[in-house]
């Protein structure tokens, strides 16, 4: 396709999608109007399954689906990664040497390291409950780990990071999304449909199919955010190009 063809294909594109997007924003309601129906309505649906973050509800449950194409996205991501930055035909790779920490670095580092991960498991675990989740609380988690190479270097990181398990976890995490989504299929009812107990309002046990997906968005989260970083870091630090023999 020559340059003016595709000059022409985007222009007919951009054409296109502007006038359904100034078509969308015309229709609108007025901005700070005190009718909100969707709003009331995701509200009303997440009280209803007993989830007391209504982001939550929203995510994991009202769009559930749309959700489930936001974890593969992130999925694909990492496995696309991974594909592109693996050793090349001339590439190898060299021992990481350790490099020197300034004190304050190493103290607030190994003072931070537990508190994030503190911070991360509470996001994951009371997602149905408070603001967070498993999206947030698995990047914090990830954060967490790489707190290690701040605070020390990245040998200690390739120590404390096991990137075998991770990626197996990455993809157990990834598929048992989809597989919950059975569990309504099973009770004749729609796919991904919260269809388990719905436990007690305001409790960790509460919010049903919610809060086991978003324990496991969670995990999925954690491990492909550290198994990305992982090629990257990789990259930067170990792989070199290989010496051509004379």
């Amino acid at each position: 396709m020559s340059r003016v063809a595709r000059l022409r294909l985007f222009l007919t594109a951009a054409t296109v999608l502007a006038a359904a997007l100034i078509a969308a924003a015309t229709e609108l309601p007025g901005f700070g109007g005190t009718q909100h129906p969707y709003g009331e309505r995701a509200v009303a649906a997440g009280l209803a399954r007993r989830t007391a973050n209504i982001v939550s509800s929203v995510n994991f449950d009202q769009r559930a689906f749309d959700t489930l194409g936001e974890e593969s996205i992130l999925f694909g991501s990492v496995l696309g990664a991974g594909m592109l930055l693996r050793l090349a035909r001339d590439e190898r790779k060299r021992r990481a040497a350790a490099e020197p920490v300034l004190p304050s670095t190493r103290l607030f580092g190994a003072a931070l390291l537990p508190v994030t991960l503190l911070t991360g498991g509470y996001l994951v675990a009371h997602g149905q409950l408070s603001p967070g989740g498993g999206f947030q609380g698995g990047v914090a988690l990830a954060t967490a780990l790489h707190l290690a190479y701040v605070a020390a270097d990245y040998l200690v990181l390739k120590r404390v990071r096991p990137l075998a398990v991770l990626d197996v976890t990455d993809a157990i995490a990834a598929g048992a999304y989809a597989a919950l989504g059975l569990i309504g299929l099973a009770q004749g009812t729609a796919y991904l449909t919260n269809t388990l107990p719905l436990g007690t309002f305001n409790q960790l046990s509460s919010s049903g199919l919610v809060a086991v997906i978003n324990a496991a968005v969670g995990v999925e989260v954690a491990s492909g955010v550290v198994v990305l970083l992982a090629h990257f870091l990789d990259q930067a630090v170990e792989v070199v190009p290989r010496r051509r023999p004379r």
